[in-house]
């Protein structure tokens, strides 16, 4: 993630350092690269045996028609030309990031943080939500690097759907299979997937109740990414597949919502598909536009029928000079103000061919994050992150209110009733300002704002 902003919280704040998730290198084992297949047909035998003479079959999504290989990289020419593939593609990179016990049952009435008030779930102080819904009823997957081993101690258990929790592995690019090691989704060491898991539940903060999105949505861990917070589209897609079989069978009755807090730069065909099968079966899926600037979004933001998300901030972030705890002690007024806010600069802009929805806080978010894996409440910490990564979290928690409201919402409605209720975010700059006391001049254009600043209250109002 370029440009990620990272903050500690112990007995003062400090900064500390950027967060940089870089891409990887496509990994290549004796000149072989993983090669993702989508097919006309069915899935036959007698296709595999025949892509079989090209490389080595992986895996098989027989679901979206779509096979994963390893090969050669002079056979993905012969192997796009065979009369059977629709097309294909090398596997892309996507990258993102003892039991202790919450004393609380959720956090809905717990303190305001200036992303919520930003968004409108929330006023000042405790005890304060602004609208009707807290996600009761639905269920959010957060497709990431998973949970940390402590993160009984942010959450309430009852909050994370472990029965449905679970973690895809391998890839094509990679070792080939896609695995499904038990239980390694709650024992990440990266913390990104917690991070955004906080922006939807709220957390506990050394004890102390933070508000968030939806905090009575269940949450589903589907840990995509690897310790290192990357991985391959073919595993994305397997997530995002099996998301979609949940919502046609044993979640049928729920609605479901997807947070992808990852991305890269090319649209992958086998995770496009496993996108329109999870919505075909009524899953609304929620995305980062990407870290990336002016070079463009990341997929599978970028891709129409996603719920895509830019970063903005706050013009009272680090006010007045010296303010350690404004995070939290400061109030967003009220009616919301679009000359307050600003798109950052990392925020990834719209390029042709591309679709950016609305924006949402993405600015000196601050959550539970640790540098190491301890998995006792002694390892405890909590930073500042900035990127997409913190804006999507926010808007899926959005459409989750929108889903208690109405539960036959669809990805289409989703979508529209956000990007017709979102503030416009002119383009325009402002003075933004930084932990030390020194300032910067952001601007931005058409291409960075989507519809505009994304509100639970004005959805909610646009809900049926």
């Amino acid at each position: 993630m370029r440009h990620t902003r990272l903050m500690a919280l112990f007995t003062c704040i400090a900064l500390v350092a950027m967060l940089a998730l870089s891409n990887v290198a496509v990994a290549q084992t004796k000149g072989m690269i993983g090669i993702n297949v989508l097919l006309k047909t069915d899935v036959t035998q007698a296709i595999l045996t025949d892509l079989g003479t090209h490389g080595t079959v992986r895996d098989v999504v027989a679901e979206i028609k779509a096979v994963t290989m390893q090969a050669k990289a002079s056979e993905l020419a012969v192997i796009q030309a065979l009369p059977y593939v629709a097309t294909a593609n090398p596997d892309a990179v996507r990258n993102g990031a003892p039991v202790d016990e919450v004393a609380v049952d959720d956090f809905k009435n717990g303190l305001s943080t200036w992303d919520m008030d930003a968004i409108n779930v929330t006023d000042f102080g405790f005890n304060n939500r602004q609208v009707a819904q807290d996600g009761t009823g639905v269920y959010v997957a957060v497709l990431d690097t998973g949970l940390l081993d402590n993160w009984r101690v942010y959450f309430p258990e009852e909050s994370i759907a472990t029965e449905y929790a679970v973690c895809f592995g391998g890839g094509g690019g990679e070792k080939g299979n896609v695995s499904s090691p038990t239980n390694k989704w709650e024992h990440d060491n990266n913390s990104h997937g917690t991070h955004v898991t906080s922006t939807i539940l709220g957390y506990s903060l050394g004890g102390t109740p933070i508000n968030g999105v939806a905090p009575m949505a269940k949450i589903i861990p589907v840990k995509v990414l690897n310790q290192n917070g990357s991985g391959w589209s073919s595993v994305v897609a397997r997530g995002i597949k099996y998301v979609g079989d949940l919502k046609a069978g044993a979640l049928k009755d729920f609605p479901v919502v997807i947070n992808m807090s990852l991305g890269g730069p090319k649209l992958d065909i086998m995770e496009k598909a496993a996108i329109d099968y999870a919505i075909s079966k009524g899953v609304i899926i929620v995305a980062s536009a990407g870290n990336e600037g002016a070079a463009g979004m990341g997929y599978p933001g970028a891709y129409a029928p996603v719920i895509s998300v830019a970063a903005s901030g706050w013009v009272g972030e680090w006010r007045p000079a010296g303010n350690r705890s404004w995070w939290y002690n400061l109030n967003v007024a009220e009616p919301t103000n679009p000359t307050q806010f600003y798109i950052t600069d990392f925020s990834s802009r719209r390029l042709a061919g591309q679709d950016l929805d609305v924006a949402a806080p993405g600015s000196w978010c601050v959550g539970p994050y640790q540098l190491n894996s301890g998995s006792s409440s002694d390892s405890i910490s909590y930073y500042f992150l900035g990127g997409t990564s913190m804006a999507s979290p926010h808007v899926a928690g959005i459409v989750a209110l929108m889903a208690q409201k109405y539960p036959g919402l669809t990805a289409a409605d989703a979508e529209t009733i956000l990007e017709t209720s979102a503030i416009t975010l002119a383009p325009d700059s402002r003075t933004v300002y930084n932990p030390d006391g020194t300032s910067t001049i952001v601007s931005w254009g058409a291409d960075a704002t989507g519809a505009g600043l994304a509100t639970a209250d004005a959805a909610l109002a646009g809900t049926p």
